[in-house]
C-alpha cells in the first residue's frame, strides 16, 4: 500500500476490518467488563474481558460446546445453547465478584432476538447487569427452543430432516434446555449454600 505524503497508514486490525476502534473507544469508556460474544456456525464463544493498558485481560471464558459435559445434546450454536452459555458465563460472572458488563459484538450484524442478544439474556437472567433493550432480547419461547422443535415436527419424516437436524435430538429440546438450565443453576446455588454454612 503506497502512501501520499502526509497520509497514515491505518491499524492493521482496521486495515484487516477485524476491529471497529471508535466502537472499542465506546465500550472502554463505560469502564466496565466487556463480555465479548463472538458466533460460529456451531459454537458461540464468550468472554469477560478487562481492558489493561499492557493489553486485555480474559477473566472467565466458555464455549457453548463445553454444554455436552452438562447433558446438551443439541446444535451449540442455536438460541437455546447461546441463552444457557450466556446463563453459564453469567453465574460465574456474579460468583468472581462482577456484577456489571458491556456487550462487546465486534463487527458482528444483530438483528432482534438472535444468538448474540439470547447470550445477554442467559447472562441477565443469571444475575449480571448488562445494558440492552429489552425488545431487542428474545422471547421466553425461542429461548427455550419451541421454535426448533415445531420446525422439526413439521419436516419429520422428510429428507430435510437428517440434513437439517442430524442426530440432534431436537424432538425434545425443550425438555432437554430445562435440564441443562437447572444443571447450571444447581451448580452455582450449591456453591452458595456451602459458602454461606461455612
Amino acid at each position: 500500500m503506497k502512501l501520499k505524503p502526509g497520509q497514515r497508514l491505518p491499524f492493521k486490525r482496521r486495515r484487516m476490518k477485524k476491529t471497529d476502534y471508535r466502537a472499542r473507544l465506546a465500550l472502554l469508556k463505560s469502564g466496565l467488563p466487556r463480555l465479548v460474544v463472538r458466533r460460529g456456525n456451531d459454537n458461540i464463544h464468550v468472554q469477560l474481558v478487562q481492558y489493561a493498558e499492557s493489553g486485555d485481560k480474559t477473566v472467565l471464558e466458555e464455549i457453548s460446546k463445553n454444554l455436552r459435559k452438562l447433558g446438551w445434546r443439541c446444535h451449540c450454536g442455536s438460541v437455546p445453547a447461546a441463552y444457557l452459555i450466556g446463563y453459564l458465563i453469567g453465574h460465574k460472572s456474579v460468583e468472581t465478584g462482577f456484577k456489571k458488563a458491556v456487550l462487546d459484538m465486534g463487527l458482528q450484524s444483530a438483528t432482534k432476538g438472535n444468538t448474540l442478544y439470547a447470550v445477554v439474556k442467559g447472562a441477565s437472567d443469571a444475575g449480571l447487569d448488562i445494558p440492552a433493550d429489552e425488545a431487542s432480547l428474545p422471547d421466553e419461547s425461542r429461548v427455550r427452543g419451541e421454535h426448533i422443535a415445531a420446525w422439526a415436527g413439521k419436516l419429520k419424516g422428510s429428507p430435510a430432516y437428517a440434513r437439517q437436524f442430524g442426530k440432534s435430538d431436537v424432538e425434545n429440546i425443550v425438555k432437554n434446555f430445562e435440564e441443562v438450565k437447572s444443571k447450571i443453576g444447581g451448580m452455582f446455588k450449591s456453591k452458595f449454600d456451602a459458602s454461606n454454612r461455612g
